[in-house]
């Protein structure tokens, strides 16, 4: 390049030698950029939506977690029930639908679920009832048990298994209890409805009167109202039932004042209703 002083007119309209970079323009403005969004300060309002979505999604999972967390519980509580069968031994057999069982150390009452059997004062058939589960459920045979509720009374509702076999359903089966229709919601309904009609077209244990003798739900509430109802659902005829006599004028029992487990069943059956606190047809169970 041609060199002039710079006092020499021409300095001025001389061509300039620039400085040629190896990266294309392109690249040199995309480093531009990152260099600016490097040392530029940080923008508050760019930050702050996202921390408003942030703290919104706080205050939902707030709200949610309760409700969450008694989702979590009912989970819980419907595996423990309705989890897997448990081992058991029976200890003793208090009527058709009531046994009691020893599970890991502890004693158990145990009430069969889905299904009613007749109260042992509604002779015979209450007896009839609790001989059968003795033989299906002997004292020392080892049963499974799956949970699935609790009653009013504390007792455990279960459906009772031996060999895989349901004996809860057999009973009805058999014809020595009742599908119990107003808590049949947690059970096989469509199961227990059908053995009930086998039953009755054979005719066996409560069904063999025409339409079967008095439910014994109704029959429970004969007794808390002062009249044993022998009535049968509408509809049907009245059937023979033995009703209990009544009981003797002034005179009560206590449990500690009875001494034995069978003397309190046969002043049951002879009307002593009160015997039976907890309505399950087992008078006195501190005397087992």
């Amino acid at each position: 390049m041609q060199r002039h002083w710079p006092s020499s007119p021409w300095f001025r309209y001389q061509p300039v030698q620039r400085w040629s970079p190896k990266e294309s323009p392109a690249q040199v403005a995309s480093i531009g950029r990152r260099f600016r969004k490097a040392t530029a300060a940080p923008s508050t309002s760019a930050a702050r939506p996202r921390m408003l979505r942030s703290r919104r999604t706080r205050s939902v999972m707030e709200r949610k977690l309760p409700s969450l967390s008694r989702a979590l519980a009912l989970c819980a509580s419907v595996l423990l029930l309705a989890g897997p069968a448990a081992a058991a031994t029976v200890v003793s057999v208090g009527d058709g639908d009531t046994l009691r069982v020893e599970d890991g150390g502890k004693k158990v009452t145990i009430r069969l679920a889905c299904i009613d059997a007749p109260e042992t004062a509604q002779a015979p058939y209450g007896m009839a009832s609790r001989r059968l589960l003795q033989e299906i459920a002997p004292i020392g045979a080892t049963v499974q048990l799956v949970m699935k509720d609790r009653d009013r009374y504390g007792r455990t509702v279960a459906d009772i298994l031996r060999n895989g076999q349901s004996l809860n359903l057999r009973m009805v089966r058999s014809g020595q209890a009742f599908a119990y229709r107003q808590y049949l919601a947690k059970c096989d309904a469509a199961a227990y409805l059908k053995a009930e009609r086998e039953a009755e077209r054979a005719r066996l244990g409560v069904w063999a009167d025409p339409g079967g003798i008095t439910r014994p739900w109704d029959f429970r509430r004969g007794l808390r109202t002062g009249s044993a109802s022998t009535s049968k659902p509408s509809g049907q005829n009245p059937v023979r039932t033995t009703p209990p006599r009544a009981m003797p004028t002034g005179v009560r029992y206590r449990c500690s004042e009875i001494g034995s487990f069978a003397k309190a069943q046969q002043l049951l059956r002879e009307g002593h209703t009160y015997l039976d606190r907890d309505g399950d047809g087992v008078a006195c169970q501190s005397l087992r």
